[in-house]
């Protein structure tokens, strides 16, 4: 790929959007519609990089909406603490944890650490999505030439390389809000801290865990779960799309038919790597000053040796149970802005 035409379509990205900001910040003469219609036509003019970005950000936002709910059961369980002998766990399952979640804070209570990922998925996704168009472009013999499943397996690791660096902060934020009031109540030291929200996390870790090498506590079980699980998902995406197309031109494929792909690949890529996710949160939920793990692997040890295999599938059923409509939404999403966009 040719760095100068990398640089200058990036360029023209930026540019582009800065002067969209100014035009839906500053034009009142115009209504909401004819900035929406300013800015759909200005995106039409950019590079296939600004519009993976674009339709990165819509699958994400798609995928965000649809799945948090259940994302937020996830890290509960994960992060529960082991009960002590004789005494039953604080959850004594997804259902159970949905029904005290809504007793104790309502149904917004399920959108506990939303913020955070809210801030970023635009960034997330357009980053996924936008590192494995570039990639997919470097891989093709020729423009347009679609790509093998081989080849998708190849993009989905290298997509996973970059976003792990965003994931891991963003996580660690999430997780430490919605893992806060089932850690409050088992009565560990320093783990009762109420948090403010998203941002407020943010501070307590720069100032007390070690400043910004604070915020990316977890990187290497993050990086262990999104490499490989991206590598499978769209892997097993265009698998299931070649599959129904019967062959590798995949362009004619039905909405419906990107929904079923789009939802199978998001539940192989938990299905693929979910112990790791578990380790990960125990770690990012972990106190900074009575740490029970001393790392990747000794958190893996440990869980296996309390609570056996069983402890490194906690919150695994909330956590199929989202990966396939989010996922599904997600792809969809991103499949029809992309199309729309040309």
């Amino acid at each position: 790929m040719n760095l100068e035409i990398l640089s200058n379509d990036l360029f023209m990205m930026a540019l582009t959007l800065i002067m969209n900001i100014i035009v839906f910040s500053s034009n009142f003469q115009l209504s909401p519609l004819d900035n929406l219609n300013l800015y759909f036509h200005a995106i039409l003019q950019m590079g296939d990089i600004a519009k993976d970005l674009f339709s990165g950000t819509v699958g994400g936002a798609a995928q965000l909406i649809c799945g948090h709910p259940f994302d937020t059961i996830k890290v509960k369980l994960q992060s529960q603490p082991a009960p002590l002998p004789g005494q039953p766990p604080k959850y004594a399952g997804a259902m159970d944890a949905v029904k005290q979640t809504i007793a104790a804070e309502g149904p917004r209570g399920l959108y506990k650490g939303m913020g955070a990922p809210l801030a970023t998925v635009a960034a997330f996704n357009a980053l996924l999505f936008t590192v494995r168009g570039q990639m997919e472009a470097l891989l093709r013999s020729q423009p347009g030439a679609p790509l093998t499943v081989n080849q998708q397996i190849i993009c989905g690791a290298g997509a996973g390389v970059a976003v792990s660096f965003l994931a891991c902060p963003t996580e660690l934020i999430k997780c430490r809000l919605q893992a806060q009031s089932a850690l409050a109540g088992s009565g560990q030291v320093g783990v009762a801290v109420k948090y403010g929200g998203p941002v407020d996390v943010a501070k307590r870790v720069l100032r007390s865990e070690g400043g910004l090498r604070g915020l990316f506590k977890g990187l290497v079980p993050t990086m262990a779960r999104e490499v490989p699980g991206n590598a499978a998902m769209f892997g097993v995406y265009e698998l299931v799309k070649q599959y129904m197309a019967g062959g590798q031109d995949t362009s004619q494929l039905g909405r419906g038919a990107v929904l079923l792909a789009g939802g199978l690949s998001g539940a192989c890529f938990w299905f693929s790597v979910y112990p790791t996710d578990v380790v990960k949160s125990v770690i990012q939920v972990d106190d900074y000053k009575n740490p029970k793990f001393s790392g990747s692997i000794d958190a893996f040890k440990k869980i296996l040796k309390s609570e056996g295999v069983k402890g490194l599938y906690k919150g695994f059923t909330p956590a199929m149970a989202r990966s396939v409509p989010a996922n599904a939404a997600c792809f969809l999403a991103y499949e029809v802005t992309r199309s729309s966009l040309g």
